[in-house]
């Protein structure tokens, strides 16, 4: 009995510790531009025939300095209802498993918090205990963050193309100029790279990325245009 005990006090101390120093990790990065990012150390290996550090190339920019046309692009195709949920889509994700049954491609369903989430503090995988971890540190997020916070580090750490990393890097690489430049068509065709961008080049377009391109702007128009955004990201 004594033994079951020490190991539940055990159990809650290190709980409560963890639980205390991932708030804090949360809301240091609520304030600061992460260094590197879970995902890029484990993109960088060369270990595993991964690029090496010294090939990453990532910028953090404020979201002041980003087109609002790549806020919008990313908006449109990763997670149309980012400013009203509270970092799930539980509709999306009932949908993804019901077409998953019968698809041999498997179809996600993850929100760009939950991207965030996976990207900055999670290794790569799908078993329930790193969904589990994804939960709580998009739960995180979405309490301890703003919105506008959450999609400016989420267009600043997402992989943008091979060693890319960010839409200041993926702009100034495929077409030589700041991301607050980009137009809509720019915009929409480096969001349309994902969720493959290392094997995609919007600088060489094939009919797959110019179709998803389209579908992109036209979902950015249904949406509401830029209008959206002016409630939550402070232009």
């Amino acid at each position: 009995m004594k033994i079951f005990l020490h190991i539940v006090k055990f159990a809650a101390s290190f709980a409560l510790i963890y639980t205390a120093i991932s708030v804090f990790v949360v809301i240091f990065f609520r304030f600061i531009d992460p260094p590197v990012t879970a995902f890029i150390n484990s993109k960088s290996d060369p270990i595993y025939g991964l690029i090496s550090t010294s090939d990453v190339k990532q910028k953090s920019v404020s979201i002041k300095n980003v087109s609002k046309y790549a806020a919008l692009a990313a908006i449109a195709s990763e997670d149309q209802l980012f400013f009203e949920h509270y970092g799930f889509d539980f509709n999306q994700i009932e949908k993804a498993m019901k077409e998953n049954e019968r698809r041999k491609r498997i179809r996600g369903a993850s929100t760009i918090s939950m991207q965030v989430a996976k990207n900055l503090f999670l290794w790569s995988g799908k078993n329930i205990v790193r969904k589990g971890f994804e939960a709580y540190y998009t739960l995180l997020l979405e309490t301890l963050c703003s919105k506008e916070r959450i999609i400016e580090v989420y267009l600043n750490v997402a992989e943008m193309g091979k060693g890319i990393y960010g839409i200041e890097t993926a702009s100034r690489t495929y077409y030589n100029k700041p991301a607050i430049k980009l137009n809509p068509t720019e915009a929409a065709t480096i969001i349309a790279i994902l969720p493959n961008p290392a094997k995609r080049d919007p600088r060489r377009p094939t009919s797959y990325l110019i179709n998803r391109r389209d579908n992109i702007l036209h979902q950015m128009n249904l949406i509401g245009g830029v209008e959206i955004l002016k409630d939550y990201i402070d232009y």
